[in-house]
């Protein structure tokens, strides 16, 4: 200790004389980068609507949206328009020309639902240009993709004829249900038979992508034959509850067959994209 200096408790600054204490420097700091924070909100866009898949970029999430909102104006075009479109020309015809009038609002209301739907296959356009599944697989000089491409048009494929099938029995039981005597049950009923044909023509389109190898046409065909499931399982439940052996079979057979497809589906889209099964 020198002369004059007064003892305190504060520890040697360092192994020598005079040295400072070093810091790393402020710009170590392990912030995010500022860039980053205008991102943030993306994460949020749909929130408490759908959810949406998070490894989406933020321009796809933008279409994605564009084309939901899209397709709730075809929903409802289509939705409204098929039962006025024909309940009221069944009117018109068995009652009164006073039916035709429901007829022109519904024809209307298809027109906006035909509209709806050009613009969303227009957005889906957009998206597949920024979608890898969309394009050919990386993977389709491999025998493995070809053949599970093979393997996922059949099944599609059956899908078209399960479709058209549904349709066909829909319209065919309308006549047990007495819609063909009731102007409104019409209308219901061929709104009901055109929820599976158009997913029979939907189906159909992606034949031609999967003799491309093309995975899209795998996932789309998936998420089709899960809604022809719940209608099997509909089919198979009232079986089951009237005693009826018949419906009961088909809707069983029909779930069974649902479920291996989609099963294999699955299977087909990851070995056209190069994974591994």
């Amino acid at each position: 200790m020198y002369p004059g200096q007064q003892p305190g408790p504060y520890p040697p600054q360092g192994p020598y004389q005079g040295q400072q204490p070093s810091y790393p420097p402020p710009q170590q700091v392990p912030y995010p980068p500022q860039y980053q924070q205008p991102q943030a909100p993306q994460q949020h866009l749909g929130e408490g609507e759908m959810r949406l898949d998070p490894h989406l970029t933020p321009d796809q999430r933008q279409l994605v949206l564009r084309i939901q909102q899209q397709a709730k104006t075809y929903a409802y075009g289509f939705v409204l328009g098929i039962p006025l479109t024909f309940g009221g020309a069944h009117y018109g015809i068995t009652r009164t020309p006073v039916g035709f009038a429901a007829t022109a609002v519904g024809l209307v209301a298809v027109a906006v639902g035909l509209f709806a739907m050009t613009r969303m296959r227009a957005l889906k356009q957009q998206l597949r240009l920024i979608t890898p599944d969309a394009w050919r697989s990386p993977a389709a000089h491999l025998p493995g993709a070809r053949k599970a491409a093979t393997l996922a048009a059949y099944l599609n494929g059956v899908l078209v004829l399960l479709s058209l099938g549904a349709a066909g029995y829909l319209l065919y039981k309308g006549a047990g249900w007495g819609a063909y005597g009731n102007s409104f049950g019409f209308g219901a009923l061929v709104l009901g038979a055109f929820i599976p044909f158009g997913m029979g023509i939907a189906a159909a389109t992606t034949i031609p992508q999967l003799l491309r190898v093309i995975p899209a046409g795998a996932k789309v065909g998936r998420s089709l034959y899960s809604i022809i499931m719940v209608l099997a399982t509909t089919v198979l439940v009232e079986g089951i509850k009237g005693k009826s052996p018949l419906p009961a079979l088909i809707g069983a057979v029909v779930v069974a067959v649902c479920l291996g497809a989609m099963t294999l589906l699955g299977r087909a889209t990851k070995r056209m994209r190069g994974e591994s099964v």
